[in-house]
């Protein structure tokens, strides 16, 4: 019986569906043959003997391994133990939400996902300490950007905010202390995360972690973690650390202790740089100042010089940049310290883009590496506070056609890590009834498949597949977003079997 950890020889009877199809004559089944981890070949059905245990596909679709480029592993694992706030529409109903929430076992009250920039009413401190009262209690901004705080945590955590509320660099600090858990919390956290990645056809992912990932990742493979593939970034604040270790982009970091199936998982990845704020909390840095608010133009949390200063030491010490850019100054200034320094890398978000703008991104090399589904969760709010905007918001088709390499990703978990999500969004525009949002930004379905894969169905490409029960080239939005995987092969090893 096929079950997680079987080591896959052939997947037999099987459609392909994503880049490699382009090769094949028709749409008749075919086998796929895997040897060390890779495409060894692929022929129709019954033309070579079957080696090795064989996955049956029946007929169904596999697309290769899917990739999720923007994550906080240790935030978006602890989203499950948090209060959920989305579903609230007031500062009053999030305050009396977490009246109800029991503390977890450090004492603190936590929610996440509120999204004030669509109330009609203010967080204020009094409104969180008549409801909260003495419970340390913490609620986080479904953008991360700011959190709201009641008295008792401000003390607890040696912070002051006349509304209660942190914004951007304080409100990360926040974020870190809250995902400071003890390793075996946070192992363990991650082991059920990373299952349920799986479960989607998730193989690999960048994680965006505010933390020191170069030991906690190899330590998770040591410890039997073997859902996925992992480059993990640095921060600003560890880059000396980083150079000191020697860390260089795409270098692999396991021990002589890491188990066989955790082999060639863990890779260093960017340095990650947050040069802006965000919509939701009104600091992404914008051409045009926000609605009712004349002097916010939002804020620079990195200025232009120290941006190229940062670029240029990190492509002096071999890793590669993402940075983070949602609005247009900010994504204009990220353009240019790439440049100026010739840095490698991404920016991030590209939310909000001038049209000058779109062509650089080719000239230069850098990766657009976006979140669609941000497009369809945030259509109200940019409704409220872009509308004056004269810059292009969240552009798919437009940096495709501009020659722009696409990337997508979740954020989670401001967004459900869930690759099938982004792909939906980026085919459909919507995620509810109403009618796609600006639909000229729509990809196709192999555009959209194509920005969420690292590979191939070809030979020699590493067999990171994951099979699916139904067609993605014939599926609408709907249907992608709930499209059933039946398994998720990494280098050939089941990672989920349903």
């Amino acid at each position: 019986m096929i079950g997680r950890g079987s080591l896959i020889g052939t997947v037999r009877a099987v459609r392909l569906a994503g880049p490699g199809r382009e090769f094949l004559i028709d749409d008749e089944p075919v086998d796929v043959h895997i040897v060390d981890g890779r495409i060894a070949d692929i022929a129709p059905t019954g033309a070579l003997s079957a080696r090795g245990e064989v996955l049956e596909a029946d007929g169904g679709w596999v697309v290769p391994g899917l990739w999720d480029n923007h994550v906080h592993t240790v935030q978006w694992a602890l989203t499950s133990e948090r209060a959920a706030l989305g579903h609230v529409n007031s500062a009053a109903e999030a305050a009396r939400t977490m009246s109800g929430v029991d503390p977890l076992s450090d004492g603190r009250r936590v929610g996440t996902g509120f999204r004030d920039a669509l109330w009609t009413d203010r967080p204020t401190l009094a409104l969180l300490d008549a409801a909260t009262g003495d419970v340390p209690t913490y609620l986080i901004n479904a953008d991360v950007h700011s959190v709201w705080l009641n008295s008792a945590a401000l003390a607890r955590e040696g912070f002051r905010g006349d509304d209660g509320i942190l914004r951007e660099t304080e409100a990360f600090e926040i974020s870190r202390r809250l995902n400071a858990v003890d390793a075996a919390h946070g192992d363990r956290a991650m082991s059920r995360a990373g299952e349920q990645a799986a479960a989607r056809g998730v193989t690999g992912l960048v994680d965006f972690d505010m933390a020191w990932s170069a030991e906690a990742w190899p330590r998770r493979v040591e410890g039997g973690f073997a859902s996925h593939r992992v480059e993990f970034a640095v921060y600003p604040f560890d880059l000396d650390r980083a150079i000191a270790a020697g860390l260089r982009t795409g270098e692999l970091r396991e021990s002589l202790e890491t188990p066989e199936a955790g082999r060639g998982l863990v890779h260093v990845g960017p340095l990650k740089v947050i040069t802006d704020g965000s919509l939701g909390t009104r600091t992404a840095a914008c051409s045009h100042a926000y609605p009712g608010d004349p002097e916010n133009f939002g804020m620079l949390t990195v200025p232009s010089d120290q941006l190229v200063a940062l670029l240029t030491r990190a492509t002096g010490a071999g890793l590669s940049v993402a940075v983070h850019a949602i609005g247009d100054r900010a994504v204009t200034s990220a353009l240019d310290a790439f440049t100026s320094t010739g840095a490698v890398g991404s920016i991030e978000h590209v939310q909000l883009v001038r049209h000058a703008d779109l062509a650089r991104f080719a000239r230069l090399g850098v990766v657009a590496s976006v979140q669609p589904q941000h497009a369809v969760d945030d259509r109200d709010l940019v409704e409220r506070h872009w509308r004056g905007q004269t810059a292009i918001g969240y552009p798919l088709a437009s940096l495709r056609d501009a020659g722009a390499e696409l990337r997508f990703g979740s954020d989670a978990p401001v967004s459900e890590l869930d690759p099938w999500h982004a792909i939906s969004a980026a085919v459909s525009r919507t995620d509810d009834d109403r009618a796609p949002w600006h639909p000229e930004e729509r990809l196709t379905l192999d555009q959209a498949l194509a920005a969420s894969v690292r590979t191939s169905l070809r030979p020699g490409a590493p067999a990171d597949m994951a099979l699916c029960s139904a067609d993605p080239r014939t599926a609408n939005g709907a249907e992608l977003r709930s499209m059933p995987v039946r398994a998720t092969l990494l280098a050939g090893r089941v990672t989920h079997a349903s």
